[in-house]
């Protein structure tokens, strides 16, 4: 079973003809929001909102054990998290769609595994590659047949949020090697990976200008809805 994880710009999904709906109790307390059921064109899936239908919930308060444990209980297999992400590398363009191959996570104090306490055994995850290959072949094999282009290679910081980075911050980044920056791509990958589910981030890229003052709320808005308009597309052709 394939389940979407809804970042930001994609809390609703309206190409899902929904068959159910339901509140997941986990161990971990609630996710952040109800689970849905449905069809999206021909594949049955699951969709989450990350942070809630009406984006209630900041990336750094996100229950992230609770959405993956639910995720898990109910059946699902593979998990396709969407995301909307700032570009710090100049030959991604406005509206580009990524794939991340790798991540740095720079978040602090999160949940981020399922085995801590006395009760649990020690385990110690092998994380060298955070993205499932063969999930990230399929969806680069669907992007090409519907010709729409597509970023493999880039490196995903995880920022802890809720605040945008300084511009030595961002200099910071860049001198690590990353790419594109995000708040909510970890612990998710990770968790994700303990409980054995495939992963892979799909994240649609809005300027760095909107972060300087340089572009106007309405162009960074329109830069966002191109990217997520893409995945949507993509997604509804499963």
């Amino acid at each position: 079973m394939l389940a979407i994880i809804g970042g930001s710009s994609l809390t609703k999904l309206h190409e899902l003809s929904i068959t159910d709906r339901k509140i997941v109790r986990t161990p971990y307390g609630l996710t952040s929001s109800p689970v849905l059921s449905g069809k999206l064109g021909s594949q049955d899936i699951i969709f989450l909102a990350r942070h809630g239908f009406g984006h209630t919930v900041a990336p750094h308060e996100i229950n992230y054990r609770a959405n993956i444990w639910a995720l898990h209980s109910i059946g699902v297999e593979y998990i396709v998290a969407v995301s909307s992400v700032i570009s710090i590398n100049d030959r991604f363009e406005n509206g580009a769609l990524v794939l991340p191959d790798d991540l740095i996570d720079y978040t602090y104090g999160r949940k981020d595994t399922f085995f801590e306490g006395q009760e649990e055994p020690v385990v110690h995850t092998d994380f060298l590659d955070p993205y499932t290959a063969g999930l990230r072949e399929k969806i680069v094999e669907h992007a090409q047949q519907h010709q729409m282009p597509l970023y493999t290679q880039a490196v995903y910081g995880c920022l802890q949020g809720p605040r945008w980075p300084t511009r030595a911050e961002i200099r910071r980044y860049r001198r690590d090697g990353v790419d594109v920056l995000g708040m909510t791509g970890m612990p998710e990958a990770v968790l994700a990976r303990e409980l054995g589910i495939k992963y892979a981030h799909f994240c649609g890229i809005t300027n760095i200008r909107c972060l300087s003052g340089e572009a106007t709320d309405t162009g960074c808005d329109l830069e966002t809805e191109l990217a997520i308009g893409k995945i949507r597309r993509l997604l509804a052709g499963l």
